[in-house]
């Protein structure tokens, strides 16, 4: 729900290629501004991350989805010489790394990230001295820069989702909470932590935004009487971005939250669009186009004759997704490519 990820490297066989492909997808994003690129690089890092094997060379990477001639080319000359001649250029020019370093600042992106850098800002304590040029948001992701840097273990998040669910079920047991990302497809280790969660009687027809922002604002003020949520970045109807902290352990560092609030109509397709991984979301609307329905966080709809949105399907779970699209259900830990 926040920024999007590299491919997760725990148990990843390729690490140092996926790491190099998302350097270049880094660069093509945050200083070339060529989406197409960077959505290529980030899509054969991704690929790579998922094999259980090592690849040997370019040759056999060919062969994988997302993977093509160029970037072939890339892993044999890096497998060959431990370095690739583009990314050396790319760190030498003394402006790609301060915007790639700014970029990593939550809140910050390649444009503010540039606009920061042309104005001589190229560390951490150039920005720490220049906090009048930042957002609130900005200004949280400064000040909590090394935390947020660091991946949060799985028992950690466990603890925290444990945490979540009482304090909402408190307010009412109806509520429904799932925590989606990458602990959702049982990785080890999360960026943040992205929650969803929906009441039964919250339909897309049965609340307007008062009350949907009404019913946000008192979870997350419960949360904070918990000292659950530490910080506050933004609060919107539906969205909630902020900082949190396990309230059991006070030395653990603070990290990144963010709830959703989702109309229970919608909640097993942003169950499913939030649980990720972009790779499987991607095939999974292109599947979804292959079948005559539109696919999205929101609803699944059948295209009508003339190609256009129907009413939306009558979704009670993601099994029910799968089998509307004549797939066999994929559980969330089978989805991280």
């Amino acid at each position: 729900m926040s920024k999007r990820k590299a491919p997760d490297n725990a148990d990843n066989l390729n690490s140092d290629l996926s790491d190099f492909l998302i350097e270049l997808a880094n660069y093509e994003r945050n200083v070339s501004k060529n989406i197409y690129k960077y959505n290529a690089y980030r899509k054969a890092a991704g690929t790579l991350a998922a094999l259980s094997y090592r690849v040997k060379n370019g040759e056999e990477a060919k062969k994988l989805p997302g993977v093509g001639e160029k970037i072939a080319k890339k892993i044999d000359e890096f497998l060959q010489t431990g370095k690739l001649q583009k990314l050396e250029k790319i760190n030498a020019d003394g402006i790609s790394a301060p915007i790639n370093l700014m970029t990593r600042v939550s809140g910050i992106g390649p444009s503010k990230a540039k606009e920061l850098v042309d104005a001589g800002i190229k560390t951490l304590e150039d920005l720490r001295k220049n906090q009048d040029k930042l957002t609130h948001h900005q200004k949280i992701g400064l000040k909590y820069f090394q935390d947020f840097e660091q991946k949060i273990p799985r028992e950690e998040v466990r603890r925290i989702e444990i945490s979540l669910k009482s304090v909402i079920a408190n307010l009412d047991k109806e509520y429904i909470l799932t925590i989606c990302g990458s602990y959702r497809r049982g990785k080890d280790e999360s960026g943040d932590i992205d929650v969803l969660i929906t009441h039964p009687k919250f339909t897309s027809e049965s609340m307007d935004a008062k009350n949907k922002g009404g019913m946000l604002k008192n979870i997350v003020k419960h949360l904070e009487k918990e000292g659950i949520i530490t910080e506050t970045i933004s609060i919107g109807n539906t969205k909630f971005m902020g900082v949190c902290r396990d309230p059991a352990e006070s030395s653990k560092p603070f990290r990144r939250l963010d709830i959703r609030v989702t109309p229970s109509d919608h909640y097993y397709c942003a169950v499913l669009y939030f649980t990720g991984s972009d790779l499987f979301n991607k095939n999974m609307r292109a599947h979804a186009l292959k079948k005559k329905f539109t696919l999205n966080e929101y609803t699944l709809k059948h295209l009508t004759l003339e190609g256009l949105p129907g009413n939306a399907e009558l979704i009670t779970s993601e099994e029910d997704i799968f089998s509307k699209l004549g797939l066999p259900y994929k559980k969330p830990e089978e989805r991280n490519s």
